[in-house]
């Protein structure tokens, strides 16, 4: 079935068995009642069981999962009066992020995020999601009208990195990251990130550094992604799960650890499955958040914000002896 994940297939198998039986039992106009109960029952169980324990690997697969909501889709059903902006003024237009102004239950407000495709046409356009350095300097220029104008700002996170291309790096791919960690450091207005799917590296985290940072149940968060981190620490990408085990890359993990504040639920067998639904719950955290932030003065938030990364971790100071 198209978007079945592998470690579904047992429901998918069990499901058709269920549909087979009962078209049977329609044609031959016979009962099949009782049996067809006993079946709904057991999908039922094994459907608990399989979401209920999702491993790391698993969890992953659902975060990439290619219907996966994307930041135009929560825009879209979110959001009212989107008007899209391109260009960062300097070199063209990254379609890898996208951002403009918008109203949120009537309140004017600046969404950026990263924006992948559904098909591989549109990835490629879009560049798999992984923006160039104009991208990011796309989201700074519409951030800095934000804070000039006291718009708060809602960035939606969904990337495996940055493009580590020739040509990203010799338009200033790390520079530009840098220069939006300083930027929104020190902004005014409140600042609410979710993670919707994959946050990945600099490339996430340069448009992360919310007051707030959110992350939906089945998405992931890294300084890079596991399968990068493994060609890195193992010397083998193969042994992607091995690193996503160590990197603790899952909301569980990254809310224990202080990394994020809030895990957004998301409807059973993931975002996808019931995307309207999955949308007014992201709507409704939000919102409250941002509730909670607008009441903050722009030192304030400031304030936040950087005790919020400057928390984050533990430090020791190491004891040497005199040569």
């Amino acid at each position: 079935m198209p978007g079945e994940l592998p470690f579904e297939r047992p429901l998918i198998e069990l499901r058709a068995k269920i549909d087979e039986l009962r078209a049977f039992g329609v044609e031959k106009q016979l009962d099949f009642t009782e049996e067809i109960s006993r079946l709904e029952e057991r999908y039922a169980r094994l459907e608990e069981e399989l979401y209920a324990n999702l491993t790391v690997a698993e969890r992953m697969q659902i975060a990439r999962h290619p219907m996966r909501p994307t930041t135009l889709d929560y825009i879209q059903a979110i959001f009212t009066d989107f008007i899209e902006f391109h260009g960062d003024r300097l070199y063209g237009d990254d379609r890898a992020i996208v951002g403009g102004i918008a109203k949120f239950n009537g309140m004017p407000v600046t969404v950026i995020g990263h924006q992948k495709g559904k098909d591989t046409k549109e990835n490629i356009a879009r560049n798999f999601g992984s923006p160039h350095p104009e991208g990011f300097r796309k989201a700074l220029r519409l951030m800095r009208q934000a804070d000039k104008f006291g718009r708060p700002i809602l960035t939606f996170l969904d990337t495996k990195g940055a493009h580590a291309g020739g040509a990203a790096e010799e338009r200033g791919q790390g520079e530009a990251i840098a220069r939006n960690l300083l930027a929104m450091a020190g902004f005014r207005v409140p600042i609410v990130s979710i993670v919707i799917g994959e946050g990945g590296s600099g490339g996430a985290l340069a448009l992360g550094m919310g007051n707030r940072v959110l992350m939906l149940e089945n998405a992931i968060y890294a300084v890079s992604m596991p399968e990068s981190a493994a060609a890195i620490l193992y010397r083998d990408s193969g042994k992607a799960l091995q690193a996503a085990e160590a990197m603790k890359i899952t909301a569980d993990s990254l809310k224990e650890l202080g990394v994020i504040d809030e895990i957004v639920p998301e409807p059973r067998g993931g975002a996808h499955k019931e995307p309207e639904r999955q949308a007014a719950m992201v709507r409704e955290v939000l919102w409250k958040h941002l509730q909670e932030l607008l009441g903050l003065t722009g030192d304030k938030l400031r304030e936040d914000r950087y005790r919020k990364f400057r928390n984050m971790g533990k430090f020791a100071l190491a004891e040497y002896a005199e040569v």
